[in-house]
């Protein structure tokens, strides 16, 4: 259940803060609900957490409309697309391009989705907050953090991600990965400027790994992933995932999702190596979340879909992040985080 009087000043915060709102802006509320078919699919816990969520957007519009008095405040739902990076819609992406600010509170990701950069195109500052919890919002959660110090952060981080230079990534569970990077991105949850956009909560700085380039394996370890309770190994070869062994329930719906026995689309572009980020937030706790995971810091996660709203060139209608925790980190050789710990 949730409770309002726990997230009230978080939802408040976000706004200010996070999205620097101004006296007669556009706020819309967006999330997604399940549809028949998946009333059908998921066992009642998913069912719980995805309903959960909606209401929870629904939460955050009542308090918007309360404590925001001179905004305009929407809320819109629509149906469930199924998997992180598919489209939501016309009349969803319409509606975002005519606000000033979005928040997207939805169980499967807008972020890389042509209605997201879309409206961000359009000047719509957007947070996307796929698989979103209540908590997230209360005292000491990642919604609490000093995003100012985030934000420092990881653009320092940043300056050190460069085009073509040569990241490994290792782990003690088991991942070892080699790939040439793009120039480094931050996503510090400051969204204030017009278009801006990224995750709230936030805390990362990323980037598009060089098509073909990635070689080696992924390791996903039990209880980084919701509901892996095995670990799943993602092989990486000529920067596209070519098996996956392991993972039980969780790895065979990747293994059906990347059809690796098909080699037509949207099967090759989902097998992309997207994505190397970094997390930069202190606050951020969570493992088995991803959305708060891959912000940790102290953490690596990679990616595997669309890099195209990352900077890079495959577009696919999935983007799926892995977090890594206790990586090591080298960048053309330089150890930039060992075992967890920074030391830039």
């Amino acid at each position: 259940m949730i409770e309002k009087e726990k997230i009230t000043q978080g939802v408040f915060n976000m706004f200010k803060v996070n999205m620097g709102i101004k006296s007669g802006e556009k706020v819309l509320i967006v999330t997604d609900s399940p549809t028949v078919e998946e009333w059908m699919k998921y066992d009642s816990e998913k069912l719980t957490d995805f309903v959960e969520r909606s209401v929870l957007a629904k939460m955050v519009y009542e308090i918007a409309k309360e404590k925001l008095p001179d905004c305009s405040v929407e809320f819109f739902a629509y149906p469930s697309v199924g998997k992180h990076g598919s489209e939501p819609g016309n009349e969803a992406e319409k509606k975002m391009k005519a606000s000033d600010v979005a928040i997207a509170i939805t169980s499967y990701s807008l972020s890389h989705t042509e209605a997201r950069e879309n409206a961000s195109k359009a000047g719509t500052r957007v947070a996307s907050m796929p698989t979103f919890l209540p908590q997230m919002f209360h005292p000491g959660g990642p919604m609490a953090a000093d995003y100012r110090k985030i934000d420092e952060d990881s653009r320092r981080l940043a300056k050190l991600m460069k085009d073509n230079r040569e990241a490994i990534v290792t782990s003690p569970g088991g991942t070892k990965m080699k790939f040439l990077t793009r120039n480094g991105r931050v996503d510090t949850g400051i969204f204030t400027e017009k278009g801006a956009w990224g995750n709230l909560p936030s805390g990362e700085t990323y980037c598009a790994p060089i098509e073909g380039t990635g070689e080696g394996k992924i390791v996903v370890e039990a209880g980084w992933f919701s509901n892996l309770k095995k670990n799943m190994t993602l092989i990486i070869k000529n920067g596209r995932a070519a098996e996956i062994t392991g993972g039980g329930k969780v790895g065979d719906e990747f293994r059906e999702l990347l059809a690796f026995d098909k080699n037509e689309e949207p099967y090759i572009s989902r097998r992309n190596l997207a994505e190397l980020g970094i997390g930069t937030n202190p606050d951020a706790k969570r493992p088995d979340n991803i959305l708060e995971a891959e912000k940790i810091k102290g953490t690596v996660h990679l990616a595997i879909g669309d890099g195209s709203h990352l900077g890079g060139k495959v577009s696919a209608d999935l983007h799926q992040d892995f977090v890594i925790p206790r990586p090591t980190l080298l960048l053309d050789g330089k150890v930039v985080i060992k075992d967890g710990e920074w030391l830039f």
